[in-house]
């Protein structure tokens, strides 16, 4: 199975978000940028099987890209051997701030 890692550490709008992916997937040359044209490829052009990642994402990302999740959801529940996670960031630094401030 092929894993395709999309950090969104470095993405804050839809533009920066395609760009990320077309480094990492071979899209047709057709390939339009949005969700329509993502459904399509995933649903009926990408080899399978495929599993897409995104890690690093922010609680405003998840609302920003609400839109991209239920896409890739809905094209998880289509298309057999395709599956999609998504990651939340970890931000060990304030456990450690609340560890400290309760000593």
């Amino acid at each position: 199975m092929s894993t395709i890692y999309i950090d969104f550490t470095d993405i804050g709008d839809y533009e920066d978000f395609y760009a990320q992916l077309k480094e990492k997937i071979k899209l047709p040359e057709h390939f339009g940028d949005n969700l329509d044209a993502l459904s399509d490829v995933i649903t009926g052009e990408l080899e399978m099987p495929l599993h897409i990642e995104f890690v690093n994402m922010t609680v405003d990302q998840l609302e920003i890209f609400e839109d991209l999740l239920l896409t890739l959801e809905d094209a998880e529940e289509e298309t057999e051997d395709f599956t999609f996670t998504y990651f939340l960031e970890q931000y060990e630094d304030d456990e450690d701030d609340l560890n400290q401030e309760e000593e």
